[in-house]
Parts: C-alpha cells; structure tokens; sequence
C-alpha cells in the first residue's frame, strides 16, 4: 500500500516539475511568485478599429437617408440645417451629400431596385 502511495506521489512530482519548466508556477495569494519579477505587458488600447466601424456606420445612414429621400429633397432639408444657428448649422455642414454618401446611395438604390 505504502508502495502505491509512493509512486503517486513521485508522478505528481514529475508532473509539477514538468509544469515549471514550461513556464507554469503557483502563485498564492500575498506571495511573490514569478509574475513579480516579470512587469506585465501593458495593453494599448485600440482606437482604429472601432473608429473606422463608426465611421463606416455613419456614412452608411447618410446614404441611407440620401437614398430613401432622394437627392432634391435631402440637398433641400440640408439647405434648411445650414441656415439655421448653432448645432442645427453644424449638424447641416456634416449631413452635407459628399462623394462617398452619393456613391453609396446609388449603390443601395441599384440594391434594392
């Protein structure tokens, strides 16, 4: 039975030890384990890729509306934002048709028709 016991504990051990050469260790709580001597690697936030997706996002519901609306009534009620004050005009100034919005537009308009 002792036997048994013993060659148990000796595989755990080989396994432990086995573990510490790849790498892996255990690390209590309150101890200064391997990860203290090690400064971890900071993560930089990402902001490219999100941005583009707002972005593309936003011109997509600006040919949406441009192409739902249509071209003389979207030019007409971006005309009325401008000649207003304040936010309405800058809110004017983004809504304006660019080139992307009107490729865009057509794009969906031979989509869905």
């Amino acid at each position: 039975m002792a036997d048994q016991d013993l060659t148990d504990f000796y595989e755990r051990v080989a396994r432990i030890e086995k573990a510490r050469a790849q790498g892996f260790g255990f690390e209590a709580e309150g101890t200064l384990g391997r990860s203290h001597y090690y400064r971890p690697t900071r993560r930089t936030p990402r902001i490219i890729g999100p941005l583009f997706v707002v972005i593309a996002c936003f011109f997509a519901v600006k040919a949406a509306m441009h192409q739902e609306v249509g071209d003389a009534l979207y030019r007409q009620r971006v005309d009325q934002m401008q000649a207003s004050s304040g936010i309405e005009r800058l809110g004017g100034i983004i809504m304006q048709a660019d080139p992307v919005t009107l490729w865009l537009s057509r794009q969906l308009g031979a989509l869905l028709h």
